[in-house]
């Protein structure tokens, strides 16, 4: 019997690779960049690099007026782009000492949770599709839809609603524009089942996402974590519960803050979409009540040059990715002397540097879908 050696080049050796995902990638939601160092089809390092749309919206907070600010404050989650206003005149007000008009107050969380529905609605249709199912996304855009009639009708605008006020909303709403919306949640609400069967029914979708990228409670706290995402590590926080603003104090009867404690993909978009349901409960809570509310005023009159007196405050809110909040500092101008935003997106999209260690390359799409972002939440 003959022995050969055979000598292997270096080819052979254990060497890191390091791959790039984005920032202009079909998988990345936009122009988010993923530097991952790779161990053959296992990731060992994975950092988010930001960045690339930043529009340096918190120093052009300075040089606008408070009427103007709420312009600005609309587009960094351009999915949810009345709670985006929301935040900033709730802080402006504070400031001001304004109490708001009641029919103002119901209103504003009727939109909100009007608004919360659009933003979950397009992420239950396009994780899916990042995970090769197509048809949950014409589904989506269906329902969609259905709301944006009524959200267009009522301020205007598809996206970008700039609709609230300092001191209220922009107008009253159109006659009969409350019995439209009823219609449009109960036909929203008759069809949600498609995905609980077409998407959580299906089996492949399932194995994509059970027990992929499990997020602990302790990585939740550790990167400020909040919002559906947070929920499913059960981490059992809501502002609307735990710290009521606008009508929430009035709702904690129909209310329910949806928790998992598995905290992986799978985990993250049932609380989604549960939590889509809920946002129809309390907007139907909402409709009965402004159905009872006596006529009266939906703003305030605000003086022609409005400026808020000096000191600061805080005001954060429930956004449908996350917390949200403003931190405003006031010399007494009609401008902001300093204007911070803490956005939901630029936290979350933080925990992925311990979420993808450890994991293959082919799961990546999957766990990175299922943190729910938006790039100019991020970049601001």
């Amino acid at each position: 019997m003959t022995e050969t050696t055979v000598g292997i080049g270096g080819g052979a050796e254990s060497t890191d690779m390091v791959l790039n995902i984005g920032p202009q990638h079909p998988s990345t939601h936009g122009v988010l960049r993923l530097k991952l160092v790779l161990d053959g089809e296992r990731i060992q390092h994975a950092e988010p690099v930001i960045g690339y749309m930043h529009r340096g919206a918190e120093k052009l907070f300075e040089a606008r007026d408070y009427r103007q600010i709420v312009m600005l404050a609309n587009r960094h989650d351009w999915l949810s782009a009345f709670s985006n206003e929301l935040g900033v005149v709730m802080a402006v007000e504070r400031m001001l000492g304004m109490e708001v008009p009641e029919r103002a107050v119901w209103t504003r969380t009727l939109l909100a949770e009007l608004n919360r529905v659009l933003n979950h609605l397009m992420f239950l249709g396009s994780y899916p599709l990042e995970l090769g199912g197509i048809t949950p996304v014409f589904h989506a855009f269906r329902e969609r839809e259905e709301l944006q009639a009524v959200m267009e009708e009522v301020s205007g605008g598809r996206m970008h609603y700039m609709f609230n006020r300092v001191g209220g909303l922009k107008e009253d709403l159109p006659l009969g524009w409350l019995g439209r919306v009823r219609h449009a949640v109960a036909s929203v609400r008759s069809r949600m089942d498609v995905y609980d069967r077409l998407v959580l029914g299906n089996e492949i979708f399932r194995a994509r996402t059970r027990n992929v990228g499990v997020l602990s409670a302790e990585a939740v706290h550790a990167y400020g974590v909040s919002g559906p995402i947070a929920r499913a590590s059960g981490v059992d926080f809501d502002l609307r519960r735990d710290e009521p603003y606008l009508a929430y104090g009035d709702l904690q009867d129909t209310l329910k803050v949806v928790t998992r404690t598995e905290g992986d993909c799978l985990a993250r978009f049932e609380c989604l979409l549960e939590q889509t349901h809920n946002a129809l409960d309390l907007a139907d809570a909402c409709l009965d009540k402004m159905a009872d509310l006596p006529p009266g005023p939906i703003n305030q009159r605000l003086p022609k040059v409005l400026k808020a007196p000096e000191g600061h405050t805080y005001a954060w809110t429930e956004n449908p990715l996350g917390v949200n909040g403003y931190y405003l500092v006031s010399k007494g101008e009609k401008t902001p002397y300093r204007l911070k935003l803490r956005s939901a997106s630029y936290n979350n999209i933080q925990a992925l540097a311990v979420l993808l260690p450890g994991t293959l390359v082919a799961d990546m799409v999957a766990i990175l879908g299922s943190l729910f972002f938006v790039v100019g939440d991020i970049d601001k």
